[in-house]
């Protein structure tokens, strides 16, 4: 046991370590590509901060646990969505950009929808993969052509800076070498996490699925816990909000998509998606992501209220998990609760907030 928890530690360190040099020489690149910066950071910064999900899942779909690999992505995503933006908005209101709201977020539900929709038949197969990965590119290309003819600058500018001359990272061998390795030190830190996580979690008898949705998937956020809130802590709100809105989709498009295509290079069938995934988590993550539309119109912005909310939330989910798993006596009890109280009040209490304001 003692072995596990320093693995779990030194796992944390190389994740955080791993996306802060990966963040930092992939975003000094692209800026002096000319590459705008809130491109930068819906893209850069955010799949930067993403690649433990990545790693994880391949990694695991490697080593035959396919119900890990699927469950690391919706986790994290839920996670995401509920907990880091709950965390966040509750440090300080979260402003929204109205990109993120014409287009980002549309994209987002979409994308929830459509995975749910190519899970129903239980598998989701190398095809489906290749259609998720291509629209991961094809998203990605959109959003760096728009960048560069329009040459727009935001809210990012005071966070994502291009390299001054002489300093040490305005060398664009420093940068790449930052990248370089950042991607190492993510995967040896993603490994040990799982590993240790997946120990711990079998000790007190969770499955893989379960272990997948909740310790690996708030493990592999971590980066983008400690970008979001060290954004909100300094003021940088759209950073907060785009770094989860673009690791969201990342974790959608590309983790699920190449998880998949490894899964089939592998001779397996796609990734399976087990029947409590396909019935129960899949629709969480499209709740979280749909309930982010009312708050986000709601002013343009997360207040604090809406960010406890998500908190709670995310605390109610995850105590499902654990109840369900260990079939505990109180579980149809807190689902009663949650089904016929909570979730309709909290449904009418966000399309309210919606409603144009009168002033």
């Amino acid at each position: 046991m003692i072995l596990h928890l320093g693995l779990f530690a030194v796992g944390l360190v190389a994740l955080v370590a791993g996306a802060e040099l990966l963040v930092r020489g992939a975003s000094k690149l692209a800026l002096a590509w000319g590459i705008s910066p809130l491109v930068v950071g819906l893209t850069v910064v955010a799949f930067g901060t993403s690649a433990p999900e990545m790693a994880v899942s391949v990694g695991a779909v490697l080593s035959g646990k396919t119900d890990l690999a699927l469950g690391n992505a919706v986790g994290s995503n839920t996670f995401n969505v509920l907990f880091i933006l709950g965390l966040a908005a509750v440090i300080t209101p979260l402003s929204v950009h109205i990109q993120i709201i014409r287009s980002e977020a549309p994209i987002l539900v979409g994308g929830a929808v459509l995975v749910l929709v190519l899970a129903l038949d239980g598998h989701i197969s190398m095809l489906d993969s290749a259609m998720l990965f291509g629209l991961l590119l094809a998203y990605t290309t959109l959003l760096i052509i728009q960048s560069r003819a329009q040459k727009t600058s935001s809210e990012y500018d005071s966070e994502l800076q291009p390299a001054e001359p002489g300093r040490w990272d305005s060398r664009p061998w420093v940068q790449g070498t930052l990248v370089l390795a950042g991607l190492v030190l993510l995967v040896g830190g993603s490994n040990a996490l799982v590993n240790a996580s997946v120990a711990f979690a079998k000790a007190l008898g969770l499955s893989d699925v379960v272990i997948g949705l909740t310790i690996v998937a708030a493990g592999t956020s971590l980066p983008e816990v400690a970008a979001s809130v060290m954004a909100a802590i300094k003021g940088e709100r759209d950073i907060a909000v785009g770094n989860v809105v673009g690791s969201c989709v990342f974790n959608i498009f590309g983790v699920i998509g190449l998880a998949g295509l490894v899964a089939a290079a592998t001779g397996l069938d796609g990734l399976v998606v087990p029947e409590a995934v396909r019935h129960f988590d899949l629709w969480v993550m499209l709740a979280a992501m749909v309930a982010c539309l009312p708050v986000f119109l709601s002013g343009r912005e997360i207040a604090r209220w809406e960010g406890m909310l998500f908190l709670a939330y995310y605390a109610a989910y995850t105590g499902y998990l654990v109840l369900s798993a260990q079939h505990h006596g109180a579980l149809p009890a807190f689902s009663g609760v949650m089904m016929g109280f909570v979730i309709p009040l909290t449904i009418v209490t966000l399309v309210v907030s919606a409603l144009p304001k009168r002033h």
